[in-house]
């Protein structure tokens, strides 16, 4: 038989002994409970258990209030026998362990609380003494007089001023709770909606909250009346999401580990009421699609693989039925459409591609379309074009699907929040990047399904390949704008290093919105120029392009070559997120998630 590698030529179909029988998909009914309503307040995270999660360790959060009556759905959804998987490393996965947090917005006196954890927020100048070494503020003189002096000396011995990052944590006794956290803010002028201290209170609490073992916790900024109310509602979103993600630890593929037992949060001064309690719950809503997209990166190769990540998608969309569709698209669907550069890539590996379409549709009228696009590459060995030698970080390979789980993130945490008028097509080209005796070959030429024809001259430069496909898809759903995410670039990580995203775009009003986004988001991207004349690098003397144009540029080179695959009348962006996705001694991020889910929201219509 002859091979149809990228589509080049139409072919017959070929047969392979070096293929591995591809899994029989089943039918399984589901049963997800969602909540009759998600009133906002007070904000809580209920698992629910999909057998769909068990192969990867997950189980499904239903955001909304306790106490609520909630009816049953029975889904029929198609999946992937779970038996037929690959065993590689008998790896047996535990059930995640995700925070369960009630976060409520109230008004209680700082000196009145009573609980395990009392995490302080404390601004320069703040902390000042008079005569006797006691507080001058009014609010910490009330709490250290109720603590007996405790929190003045402390100061005293520790130089704590409230310059940002200083944190110093003490058991306290007999005073109706058992610890004390007190967290500098640095200078009070300087806290704008936007600032970076708010994240750092609520992760600092989650942390201490998770080694403590706190039941029960509370956070007070001391001097919160000299704030703005636009200040007050961004530090109450983000200092509820910097909580539920930092008690969060993955502990899946530990043979021990403890379950955090933090259950209630009270922010203490900074405002109540319905338009606080939204904002908390869409906090919580949003940590949730973080904590999934931080789950799928963190998770190995062997247990992840492009048959699971469908898997996860069709759960989420069986979860949250009533706004969410879930489409796999097969190999053979796949051909049809002409995907060549997407199955070239996925032509060595033994675990078949699984293009994923979920789409939410709000309940009304639709005034905005949105597709949002994630490379998928479950594994990236690099192809022929092998990563080796030092730094080519082939052993962390796993998280070259940082994309695609921001994508399936946002999409658990929009399904939640259900904006109104908005629909979101969430895209991934899912396949591992292999090396076999049938895999693309440094050489080959691939046919794309909107005819472009791509030479590669690197098989490690892969993850445009998917996406070239998957944006032509995108392009033919006629959305009005679209956004891919991709750890595309190892250019990108040496130009913005690791806590700073690439943005390339042609859209000047796109790139605001994603700016404004990702402030709100409490991520940062860059702005990234296109320089058409970089093209020359891309041409191919057989071909309309090649794959990769040499190392000066690089990133700019990859996003000139995705853009031949978008429709020029849709604003698109591209986001190449290669370095701030994972952190050493800590894992997957779940960066982007938070920029996604602000930049959906900001579309929605108000009624």
């Amino acid at each position: 038989m002859v091979r149809a590698l990228g589509l080049l030529l139409p072919r017959p179909p070929r047969l392979s002994s070096l293929s591995r029988t591809r899994s029989s998909p089943l039918l399984a009914s589901l049963h997800h409970s969602t909540a009759a309503s998600l009133a906002p307040a007070p904000a809580a995270a209920r698992l629910v258990e999909s057998p769909l999660g068990r192969r990867l360790g997950l189980r499904f959060v239903s955001v909304g209030t306790p106490g609520l009556g909630l009816r049953r759905r029975s889904v029929m959804t198609k999946a992937v026998a779970m038996g037929s998987l690959s065993e590689v490393g008998l790896t047996k996965t535990a059930a995640a362990v995700v925070p369960e947090v009630e976060v409520k917005a109230v008004e209680v006196e700082i000196g009145k609380w009573t609980g395990d954890l009392l995490v302080v927020g404390v601004f320069e100048g703040s902390a000042g003494k008079g005569e006797g070494g006691k507080f001058e503020n009014a609010e910490l003189a009330a709490l250290d007089e109720r603590v007996g002096g405790l929190l003045s000396d402390i100061a005293t011995e520790e130089d704590f001023g409230g310059k940002p990052g200083q944190v110093t944590v003490h058991r306290i006794a007999g005073c109706g709770f058992k610890r004390v956290q007190l967290v500098g803010l640095g200078k009070v002028e300087k806290a704008t909606a936007t600032t970076k201290v708010w994240k750092t209170l609520g992760e600092s609490l989650g942390a201490e909250a998770k080694k403590a073992q706190a039941g029960s916790a509370a956070v007070v900024v001391v001097d919160a009346g000299s704030l703005s109310e636009d200040v007050k509602h961004a530090a109450v979103t983000t200092i509820t999401a910097g909580a539920v993600l930092g008690s969060f630890e993955d502990m899946r593929f530990k043979s021990e580990f403890k379950k955090p037992l933090l259950k209630s949060l009270e922010l203490l001064g900074l405002g109540s009421g319905e338009k606080f309690d939204g904002l908390i719950s869409q906090a919580v809503k949003q940590s949730t699609g973080v904590i999934l997209a931080k789950q799928l990166v963190n998770a190995p190769p062997n247990v992840l693989i492009p048959s699971v990540m469908a898997s996860e998608a069709e759960a989420i969309a069986a979860a949250h039925g009533d706004v969410m569709t879930c489409q796999i698209l097969e190999k053979e669907e796949c051909e049809k459409l002409g995907m060549g550069a997407y199955l070239g890539v996925s032509a060595a590996s033994t675990n078949p591609p699984k293009f994923i379409h979920m789409r939410y549709s709000p309940a009304g009228a639709v005034t905005t379309k949105l597709a949002i696009v994630g490379k998928g590459l479950t594994f990236d060995s690099g192809g022929y074009n092998l990563k080796t030698g030092p730094g080519c970080m082939i052993e962390l390979m796993k998280f070259d699907m940082g994309g695609a789980a921001a994508v399936l993130g946002c999409a658990k945490a929009i399904a939640a929040i259900k904006p109104e008028g908005v629909e979101v097509n969430f895209i991934v080209a899912a396949c591992e990047n292999m090396i076999s005796g049938g895999g693309m070959r440094p050489g080959d030429i691939l046919t794309a399904s909107n005819g472009k024809t791509i030479e590669v001259n690197n098989t490690d430069a892969e993850g445009r390949l998917t996406l070239a496909d998957a944006l032509v898809y995108a392009s033919n759903l006629k959305v009005d704008k679209i956004v891919d995410l991709a750890t595309l670039t190892g250019a990108c990580i040496i130009a913005l290093g690791n806590e700073i995203g690439g943005m390339f775009t042609p859209s000047d009003e796109l790139a605001e919105e994603l700016v404004a986004a990702s402030k709100k988001g409490g991520e940062k991207f860059w702005r990234m120029p296109m320089e058409d004349s970089y093209w020359e690098m891309m041409k191919s003397n057989i071909a309309d392009m090649v794959n990769t144009g040499g190392r000066p540029g690089g990133s700019i080179t990859a996003s000139l070559f995705l853009k031949h695959f978008v429709d020029e009348n849709i604003p698109w962006a591209h986001l190449d997120i290669a370095g701030p996705v994972w952190k050493d001694k800590m894992g997957g991020t779940g960066f982007a998630v938070a920029t996604l889910v602000e930049w959906v929201v900001k579309h929605k219509t108000t009624s």
